[in-house]
């Protein structure tokens, strides 16, 4: 059940792809084993009020916070985070290359016994994978 939230200030509408940093950041994490493919959630969210640094509005910012339930060792959570980092800088680079952007990325534990969960995609999932 990972969870992939991107914040991103409001003057990097039309600069940046998010919904392709959305799918750089979903096809990333399904490719490393740390995050089960059928809990993987990307959701990317504007923030139209912000301010940065010394107030020049054409700084920018996209904030990355991976929660992950807890169980998997620091060199595991480690490995992963650097692995989504450089994937998530690299989709990016032709914009930092161009805008004053702050990029960051922080994985957090949940702690299961306070997040409940419940859902039907992996009976859909499996329900696919039959049908093929």
């Amino acid at each position: 059940m990972p969870h992939f939230q991107v914040e991103y200030s409001g003057n990097l509408e039309g600069k940046i792809d998010m919904g392709g940093l959305c799918e750089c950041i979903r096809a990333t994490a399904a490719g490393i084993e740390t995050f089960p493919m059928p809990g993987i959630r990307v959701r990317a969210t504007c923030v139209d009020h912000y301010a940065i640094a010394d107030g020049n509005p054409e700084h920018g910012f996209i904030d990355i916070s991976i929660r992950l339930r807890a169980g998997r060792s620091e060199d595991v959570k480690q490995v992963a985070t650097h692995r989504m980092f450089e994937a998530v800088k690299a989709y990016l680079a032709p914009a930092l290359a161009q805008h004053s952007i702050a990029l960051s990325l922080e994985m957090r534990d949940i702690d299961p016994e306070l997040s409940p969960k419940t859902g039907t995609i992996r009976d859909h999932l499996a329900a696919t994978t039959q049908e093929t």
